[in-house]
């Protein structure tokens, strides 16, 4: 969705078929293989991560399961976010990691509209409810030029 390189991939669930799991741990075969393509080709040992997946303690963002984009290559079946959550997951961490973090370059360059800005905040917010957060994420809109109002935070069909 963006032109940047990254140094890692996350992984925030397993999908056992039915449902998304928290990926607490990658699966051992996975991990093998994560070790392998990491030496042939150099990288770090977490070049495929299970980091985020903190993510899914409070939820991912309503109709995740229905959005997911689902690429193959070969043996491997990767889901990846759409675009809806990919901005909910990036406003997340920008707001968490303030302006100057390569998560609120990514937003930035994603070009989310309002709407899309909205449907992330309310996901955001389930996560952290806190005041605190709530004013990082208001100066992180502002920042991206939304106006927030009432209106803004006035429900919606997601």
């Amino acid at each position: 969705m963006i032109d940047r390189p990254t140094a890692d991939l996350d992984v925030v669930g397993v999908f056992d078929g039915f449902h998304y799991l928290k990926a607490q741990e990658l699966p051992p075969v996975l991990a093998d293989a994560v070790q392998d393509v990491g030496r042939a080709l150099g990288l770090s040992d977490r070049w495929l991560n299970s980091g985020p997946a903190s993510l899914m303690d409070f939820g991912l963002p309503v109709g995740f399961e229905e959005r997911v984009v689902v690429r193959n290559y070969g043996a491997l079946e990767v889901h990846i976010p759409s675009r809806e959550d990919h901005i909910c997951f990036k406003l997340y961490a920008a707001v968490d990691q303030g302006p100057r973090s390569k998560h609120f370059r990514d937003l930035f360059d994603l070009q989310p509209s309002v709407d899309e800005l909205r449907f992330a905040a309310k996901w955001t917010i389930t996560h952290d409810p806190s005041k605190g957060f709530l004013s990082e994420l208001n100066q992180a809109l502002a920042e991206l030029d939304v106006e927030v109002t009432d209106a803004f935070w006035a429900d919606q069909e997601d």
